[in-house]
């Protein structure tokens, strides 16, 4: 019996309806009931932050993918670190095998936001004693219509990036290899970086956001801290915005411009192309705002 956390998401909502279709025997833990009966599979009420429930919610478990919400400080504290934390305890009291780990490339100590409070994750997990892999994802393509990825007022995609490119990952292929990992003969400790099969700069993006809607989409690159500034504008807490901006500097550089095999490798078939992204995604994309004259 795998444990879906996080299983309303965007890598939770493909994997549970993967296992579903596999005729896996799962349960997915939610937060909110009536999101739970939508998802039309067994499911358990329950929280991080409420370490009762994610036991009772363990009950009979034996493998468990592990995913959370992000790592935006909340009162000087990584929540995420201490949920995340808990859930690997009530994992190996249950007497559950092993764990997936949805976790971040790059993860690092000392690094912020998600690669420092990953790192500090999965170094708790890998003591645990629990079977254990990794799944570092590059960015995700559903940050384009899910509201992670920044746009202007008027519909233009805004970041820090320069001409660096970035090899974005559907979120359906991360589920895709979660399952092949939870399903199959793994466990034994190995990380696996996750990306597309292409590296795109953020003005070609905005060329392929063009051509699906319809309409001229524009990539304005900014200064970090002209970044940061704007983030805040946005009513981003000031330390959070300036570590997004910060981190954004960093993939600049073309720190996640490497494509690899890994999806490839754990499922048998190439990862999805950002155009075929936007079109299994065209209805979604309209959430993209737009200029009142477009």
């Amino acid at each position: 019996m795998i444990l879906v956390t996080g299983a309303t998401g965007s890598i939770g909502r493909p994997l549970v309806r993967r296992l579903r279709q596999d005729g896996v025997a799962f349960r997915a833990l939610v937060r909110d009931e009536a999101k739970g009966r939508a998802l039309g599979c067994d499911f358990a009420v329950g929280d991080f932050d409420d370490p009762g429930s994610i036991a009772a919610a363990l009950d009979g478990v034996d493998r468990l993918f592990l995913n959370g919400a992000g790592a935006q400080p909340v009162d000087g504290e990584q929540p995420m670190i201490r949920q995340q934390k808990t859930a690997i305890d009530a994992a190996k009291k249950a007497g559950v095998s092993r764990v997936v780990k949805v976790s971040v490339w790059h993860a690092h100590e000392g690094g912020r936001l998600a690669e420092g409070a990953h790192w500090e994750i999965e170094e708790y997990l890998k003591a645990s004693g629990l079977g254990w892999s990794l799944l570092q994802p590059s960015g995700f393509m559903q940050n384009f219509i899910t509201g992670a990825g920044s746009f202007t007022a008027d519909g233009n995609l805004v970041g820090a990036y320069g001409e660096a490119p970035v090899s974005y990952i559907d979120c359906e292929d991360i589920a895709a290899c979660a399952a092949t990992l939870l399903t199959g003969p793994y466990g034994k400790g190995e990380t696996f970086v996750l990306t597309g099969p292409e590296a795109l700069t953020h003005a070609e993006i905005a060329a392929k956001l063009s051509a699906a809607l319809g309409r001229t989409v524009r990539y304005v690159d900014l200064h970090p801290d002209d970044l940061a500034a704007t983030l805040k504008s946005q009513g981003l807490p000031p330390g959070f915005a300036e570590d997004v901006a910060t981190l954004l500097k960093e993939v600049a550089t073309g720190s996640l411009a490497t494509l690899t095999s890994a999806v490839q490798d754990l499922t048998g078939r190439a990862p999805s192309a950002f155009d075929d992204f936007l079109a299994a995604n065209e209805e979604a994309l309209w959430a993209i705002p737009a200029s009142p004259a477009t």
